[in-house]
């Protein structure tokens, strides 16, 4: 194999590389970490899709994407001179679409799926990050609340997890496309063996969807809960039972006074 690339990688974890692509692929990565690491992460984003949408590996290729309609379609727009055919396919073309807009639509992912995926996005992305894994340092944290609560038009506190063993490394400010505003916060987290743990919090997204919700992604686990004010993720690898005493913590201080949706975890 002559080249490593990031598709390389990619179709090694999808399983569609033959046995010797494969077998170069392997003695490269065992002296490469940095690519075994990539390698790492796109498993655990593949992990988290196929939660997140189980049913699309399964779910037919829609009609509108069909390659014989494709290939149709840019044929007649080639020999679409004559007025009379033109106006037939147009006639025929505005059909089609009523047709596509009024067949029912299969509900898409709710805005909780949406931002939980985000979430593990970023977070698989930063954790990794051994110089850039936060835009503020946390010996900031005064400087970084006050940036963030005006980007998300919210008062945001920095969560003290120092009773659950966990140290404040800083945040960053992120786009969030799924919600009005588009602006996400990340804090990250640090315990004492190096694992890290991050909140991904944005501004209550006004939906009414679920409440909260708990998740396995690979070896990490991401627990999301919503109020009248913020919606906060959290992901790492700690149990489901730590992960909820912490979300306890973070919602105490980022919620306070309000009643926590975290009784339903």
């Amino acid at each position: 194999m002559s080249e490593i690339t990031r598709d390389t990688l990619m179709a090694h974890a999808d399983g569609q590389l033959d046995p010797a692509a494969r077998t170069a692929l392997e003695a490269h990565l065992a002296a490469h970490p940095e690519s075994a690491a990539e390698l790492a992460h796109l498993r655990r984003q593949a992990d988290a899709i196929r939660t997140l949408y189980p049913s699309l590996a399964d779910a037919p290729l829609p009609a509108r994407l069909d390659p014989h309609r494709l290939a149709l379609r840019v044929q007649r727009r080639r020999f679409a001179g004559l007025a009379r055919a033109a106006m037939i396919l147009a006639v025929l073309g505005t059909g089609l679409l009523a047709g596509w807009l009024l067949r029912p639509w299969p509900a898409g992912p709710d805005a909780h799926d949406r931002l939980i995926a985000d979430a593990v996005s970023a977070h698989t992305v930063y954790a990794a990050e051994s110089r850039h894994a936060v835009e503020v340092e946390g010996g900031d944290s005064a400087h970084l609340s006050r940036w963030l609560s005006n980007r998300l038009a919210a008062p945001l506190a920095m969560p003290d997890l120092s009773a659950q063993g966990l140290a404040f490394l800083g945040g960053r400010l992120l786009p969030a496309p799924e919600i009005a505003g588009g602006r996400a916060a990340q804090l990250m987290y640090e315990d004492a063996a190096g694992a890290r743990l991050t909140l991904y919090v944005t501004p209550a997204t006004g939906l009414g969807d679920r409440q909260t919700e708990i998740l396995p992604f690979g070896a990490d686990n991401a627990l999301y809960w919503a109020d009248a004010t913020f919606t906060c993720t959290i992901v790492g690898p700690q149990d489901i039972e730590i992960l909820q005493a912490i979300a306890r913590s973070v919602f105490s201080q980022l919620s306070p006074g309000q009643a926590g949706p975290y009784r339903d975890l």
